[in-house]
């Protein structure tokens, strides 16, 4: 089974009293990188490994070492936040910046290479619910 990523920007937000009160730039505004809406689909194959290339620099570099991880995980078909989302394959992230953070949602596709593959992942209930949810407690 082959896997994909996607990344979509939910959103982006901007502290302008922290801004003020911390940064060099006290005028920075929000991310001037991501718009909501924006979207990455990520392979990674003999002929498109966009992983380890940092998609080629279409990317932030702050962001991406904030989600990665899941990105990663993701790709190699795991659970990227087993038991926290509402299903196993999507993960809710964001950026270090913590005066102009950016939200992310990361998801798992899978791409089923065989018949096999195709109702094996058709089987599989990849939710969760409150019930349980990993919350730390």
């Amino acid at each position: 089974m082959q896997h994909e990523c996607r990344i979509t920007v939910l959103e982006t937000k901007c502290f302008e009293e922290y801004q003020r009160e911390y940064l060099a730039d006290p005028e920075s505004g929000p991310c001037p990188y991501f718009k909501a809406g924006d979207t990455f689909l990520l392979k990674r194959t003999p002929e498109q490994d966009d992983f380890y290339h940092l998609m080629n620099g279409k990317f932030c570099g702050e962001a991406w070492d904030a989600i990665s991880r899941y990105v990663y995980a993701a790709l190699q078909g795991g659970a990227i936040m087993k038991n926290w989302t509402n299903d196993d394959r999507m993960m809710i992230a964001c950026c270090n910046d913590g005066t102009r953070p950016v939200i992310f949602k990361i998801e798992r596709i899978d791409i089923p290479e065989t018949e096999d593959e195709r109702k094996w992942l058709e089987s599989q209930d990849f939710s969760n619910s409150a019930d349980s949810a990993y919350t730390g407690v």
